[in-house]
């Protein structure tokens, strides 16, 4: 079975060296690193973020030491406050605070070349896991895509190698090296999603569909490639509509391409993203929006989106009473 695990790592090939790999000392990215430092040893890496969630942290990061000084591989440690604010999920913090670690520790002066390649050790249970999350929430094409195999982000290529491994073909593959890993106490806590999907949906699928990781990842890749499309499309009809967008060009459009556009257009120019009613209700007000008198003023994501002559504008903050 672990030579799913073997194939995966020998099809690896970072654009830039050297490479770093995220090391949390658990089985994973225990695997992960080593198979790495095997690969090409003394161009690796590892990075460890401290959470400082749990009395073990410092435990973790000892570990780690320990396990990197066994592979002869240099090990930087970033630590973060990652406790979340209330109203926010701890772990979609824990997880921005996580890249925003790696980041940092990629751009640390450490007497070598800056680092652009991130290994991560998300596997094919991860990645259903995810999708499993993302439908719950009733996400779009960008959830259902789950996890990439490769990314850009904070500047940084990021690579995940396993995502078509099973967590179990990694840990049969780790059980054949002397070399220890941690099992996180909080992966127990079924106080987190995450958790109870692990430990109650993943087995009721194996029993009743054996192969699903592998459809499921199948069904997460077309996602990803009917996203692609939809964003190539998003920048041609912004281009067509203008920025800001012009209502009648929006008008030209149909409904769905005008939800597109606008998604497109409020990540792009504001970084912000509509809910799914905030959409519809603006969709709307363009549609009504057919007289020269006729005012749109809606709250979207965290400011306002606002009728200005002929364009449609978005504010992080009310305008004043004179606009």
């Amino acid at each position: 079975m672990s030579e799913a695990f073997e194939r995966a790592i020998a099809a690896f090939e970072p654009a830039h060296w050297p490479l770093a790999v995220g090391f949390s000392g658990g089985a994973d990215s225990t695997a992960l690193l080593a198979a790495c430092v095997a690969r090409w040893p003394g161009q690796v890496v590892a990075f460890h973020v401290h959470h400082g969630l749990q009395a073990a942290a410092d435990d973790f990061e000892r570990h780690c030491g320990e396990v990197c000084e066994l592979l002869g591989v240099p090990l930087l440690v970033h630590r973060i406050d990652a406790r979340h604010s209330p109203g926010d999920s701890p772990e979609d913090t824990a997880r921005r605070a996580r890249y925003e670690a790696i980041a940092v520790m990629a751009r640390m002066d450490a007497g070598r070349p800056p680092i652009q390649s991130i290994a991560l050790g998300h596997h094919a249970d991860d990645q259903v896991e995810t999708l499993l999350l993302a439908l719950s929430r009733g996400a779009g094409l960008p959830g259902l895509a789950a996890m990439p195999a490769h990314a850009v982000r904070n500047g940084l290529d990021l690579y995940r190698p396993l995502l078509a491994v099973p967590s179990a073909d990694i840990r049969e593959w780790l059980a054949t090296r002397d070399l220890p890993w941690i099992e996180d106490p909080s992966n127990g806590d079924a106080r987190y999603t995450r958790n109870r999907i692990r430990a109650v949906l993943l087995p009721a699928l194996a029993q009743a569909f054996p192969q699903f990781r592998a459809t499921f990842a199948r069904s997460a890749s077309h996602a990803a490639q009917a996203q692609q499309l939809l964003a190539e499309l998003a920048v041609q009809d912004l281009e067509a509509v203008g920025e800001p967008p012009a209502i009648e060009a929006l008008q030209a459009l149909s409904r769905a391409r005008q939800a597109n556009v606008l998604r497109h257009w409020l990540m792009q120019s504001h970084g912000c993203a509509p809910s799914a009613a905030q959409l519809d209700q603006l969709l709307d007000q363009v549609r009504a929006c057919t007289t020269r008198g006729h005012r749109i003023h809606l709250k979207v994501a965290g400011g306002f989106a606002e009728r200005r002559g002929d364009r449609l504008h978005w504010y992080n903050a009310p305008p004043s009473p004179k606009t």
